[in-house]
């Protein structure tokens, strides 16, 4: 059973997604927040697989929050947003969500997508993907750019997970094209990120698209 912690200001918005969740067999609604500090709280009490997250709310906003729950390992992070590449999207980055949502999405997708972020991969919103990947990785949002010589505490196994990750493969479909076993994967995925210093998938998928790996 996924356990499943809504955070969501607009109590109209923050009911449908708790009826979206309840109407799958193998997930469960943990609680729900009305504000970023009571979303920190509750995941802090609750430890849920998964906090639905919006970004803009009240007393803490979503990013800060999200922040606050991914650097202290008590869940995983799926940011709700509701224009596809607003200021939040880049901040929820950084801060180590495991994916971005827009509140349109279909009920199915974002099942799917809590389904997705609980097996430990990370999900975008199609409309995004792309436009995401490419503007963190070139544009203003980031600083800096990443040093090619990040990547050499990784195996060479290591660096061909990576550049699967950054392709948007799943670990079923890193797997199959890398003949191993997606436990294996797994693995590879979790050691790439420690070495990397890196605190979600999509992270990885933006250095790897950012150095064309």
């Amino acid at each position: 059973m996924i356990r499943v912690l809504v955070a969501e200001d607009q109590s109209a918005v923050r009911a449908g997604l708790v009826l979206i969740l309840r109407s799958a067999p193998d997930i469960e609604v943990a609680g729900e927040a009305a504000d970023g500090e009571r979303a920190v709280e509750l995941a802090r009490e609750l430890r849920p697989d998964l906090v639905l997250m919006d970004v803009q709310m009240p007393r803490l906003d979503g990013v800060s929050a999200t922040r606050q729950i991914v650097a202290e390992g008590v869940a995983d992070v799926l940011v709700l947003t509701t224009f596809d590449l607003d200021e939040y999207v880049f901040g929820a980055l950084r801060a180590g969500a495991a994916g971005f949502l827009l509140k349109n999405t279909e009920a199915r997708d974002l099942l799917e997508a809590v389904r997705t972020v609980a097996r430990g991969e990370g999900v975008v919103a199609p409309a995004v993907t792309r436009r995401l990947i490419a503007e963190f990785a070139a544009g203003p949002a980031r600083e800096t750019k990443a040093d090619p010589a990040v990547l050499d505490p990784l195996t060479r196994r290591e660096r061909e997970v990576l550049s699967c990750v950054g392709q948007g493969l799943s670990n079923a479909e890193i797997a199959e094209r890398l003949r191993m076993a997606e436990g294996t994967v797994k693995t590879h995925v979790s050691r790439l990120l420690a070495k990397l210093g890196l605190r979600s998938r999509v992270q990885a998928a933006v250095l790897a698209q950012e150095l064309g790996i």
